[in-house]
């Protein structure tokens, strides 16, 4: 067993996580690689946000190819177990795996990371191959060529995290340039590759505008439908996910509902929306909904970028903090945190790090997860003006509608009105949503919140679910323009909409606060906001 070569530390990570209870079983991957295995399309990379599932899928191929162990311990109870090829490829080829992301604390430069990778690739081919002569001072792809010409023996590379080179400190241009021909002559056109499977945020394309990786199909989240579903957990996979919840949690506390709030919102390009997977099994693991993205770099890199183009964003992040999806040039995810000059690029590369979910030609804040941390972006960036103002009022909009204070409400409304805000033109109630979801933003700590949900017998414009308290008051929201609140009160209550919160025939009430109905209108000639709450 070598560093990289035939390394068993796929098959241990992979078997740690198969043994855990909230573990999704995605081995049918294999079964659209086998055919791939010494075509003309053994090349291929994936491309995924960061916390979907590259590394432990990296495991899972690393560790099935590998002869380093038997690893048919594990994947017999697996689903690809099933495949009649299966048995013809398991353990049958010697792997090549790099974490690319890997570095010690002491590399300072380009030079020193990539040389420890040629030295330790190079010491695991001189060791297992010593009948071999291979020449001291060789490039790695001629030793690997005078291997395969003495043994006709081929090797399937597991490459992760390719591009973690990129975020290096000490990367300058023309390492990076110096890194893709390394790949290029380690990979292209070479008899001794069986596969070349390789991972990463980034696209090859963004940093490979010539040739050196030409030979990689690469599929995107939003762009390949291929691969899609070995990536984020699916609905049907978080249903079983939390049916398993259920019956080993002694005081379930996360709901269904709550999951989907918190981690859902991601989109496919087979029109599959996904979960975040992380965050999932650390929700169910500890029985907590909260924010698992422990990492803040890139968000705090792209709040910079924010700051620098206040004019370009500031009309979208508010509409996207309100719940709506935007426009956006987002074609092959070109961007990096290194390089944003447009708004285009800087949504771009929020779709890159997984910030931002995209969908025929918009993107979205996917999910409260998501949405919490644009939350605190906006109340702490002055610089975006009317969105940051208010970010900062929704904590005393939502005391004062708990409390029936009506003035208040109104006041902040005639405020929000005269401000600066462009997206108010109040033409339809579109405008009106947008403005509701801005100035309730505080409410999401503590409320799911829905809008044109089904209740009663109709729609509800929005619905306040208690997520931390569930006696605290419920809250039925509806918009009305050119109409008295009082309308808006009465059709609450005609169509029903608390139904919602009330307790079907032989079962407890699941929310045991007071209801609250809430009706906010605009009139279009006074310019004047009015508000009525009721308690049903």
């Amino acid at each position: 067993m070598g560093y990289f070569l035939n390394n068993e530390e796929p098959y241990i990570l992979f078997r740690e996580a198969a043994a855990q209870p909230y573990f999704v079983d995605k081995t049918a991957i294999l079964k659209d690689l086998f055919p791939l295995i010494d075509s003309t399309e053994k090349y291929i990379c994936i491309i995924r946000p960061r916390r979907f599932g590259k590394t432990i899928m990296a495991n899972l191929i690393g560790s099935f190819f590998s002869k380093a162990h038997q690893s048919t311990d594990l994947f017999d109870s697996l689903k690809i177990s099933n495949d009649c090829a299966y048995n013809h490829f398991v353990n049958q080829y010697n792997v090549i795996y790099i974490d690319f992301s890997e570095i010690d604390d002491e590399c300072k430069s380009y030079q020193t990371y990539i040389k420890n990778i040629k030295t330790l690739l190079r010491e695991d081919l001189h060791t297992a191959y010593p009948d071999i002569m291979l020449r001291e001072n060789s490039s790695i792809a001629e030793d690997f060529k005078r291997i395969y010409a003495e043994t006709h023996e081929k090797f399937i590379f597991v490459l992760d995290e390719w591009d973690a080179i990129f975020h290096m400190p000490f990367i300058k241009e023309k390492d990076k340039e110096s890194y893709l021909r390394f790949l290029k002559g380690l990979l292209k056109g070479k008899a001794y590759v069986s596969l070349a499977y390789m991972t990463g945020i980034l696209p090859i394309s963004k940093y490979s505008s010539g040739s050196e990786l030409n030979m990689f199909v690469e599929f995107t989240m939003a762009a390949a439908p291929a691969f899609s579903s070995y990536f984020g957990f699916t609905e049907s996979e978080v249903d079983l996910l939390y049916e398993k919840y259920l019956s080993i949690c002694d005081t379930p506390v996360v709901t269904r509902a709550g999951l989907k709030t918190w981690y859902d919102g991601y989109q496919t390009a087979a029109n599959q929306k996904i979960y975040n997977p992380r965050s999932v099994v650390l929700a169910l693991k500890f029985n907590h909904l909260e924010n698992y993205w422990t990492s803040s770099g890139p968000f705090d890199e792209i709040s910079y970028y924010i700051r620098k183009n206040v004019a370009d964003v500031r009309e979208d992040l508010a509409l996207m903090v309100a719940g709506n999806a935007v426009p956006a040039k987002v074609q092959e995810y070109a961007a990096t945190s290194m390089e944003l000059n447009t708004k285009d690029e800087i949504f771009s590369a929020m779709v890159v790090y997984g910030f931002l979910s995209h969908h025929k030609g918009k993107v979205s804040i996917p999910n409260k997860e998501l949405m919490d941390r644009f939350r605190d972006m906006v109340e702490k960036e002055s610089s975006l003006g009317y969105v940051h103002r208010l970010a900062k009022e929704s904590d005393r909009m939502l005391k004062a509608t708990l409390a029936g204070d009506t003035k208040t409400m109104e006041e902040i409304l005639e405020y929000a009105h005269d401000t600066e805000v462009p997206l108010l033109s109040y033409n339809n109630e579109v405008e009106l949503t947008a403005l509701v979801n801005l100035i309730y933003l505080s409410a999401r700590d503590s409320y799911r919140i829905e809008r044109e949900d089904k209740a009663g017998i109709g729609y509800v414009d929005f619905i306040f679910y208690p997520e931390v308290d569930k006696t605290a008051d419920c809250i039925i929201l509806e918009l009305k323009i050119d109409s008295a609140p009082q309308e808006a009160i009465n059709q609450i209550k005609t169509r029903k909409y608390d139904l919602r919160f009330r307790g079907t025939l032989g079962k407890k009430r699941e929310y045991t606060g007071r209801i609250l109905a809430v009706g906010i209108s605009y009139d279009k000639k006074s310019k004047k906001h009015n508000c009525l709450t009721e308690i049903l």
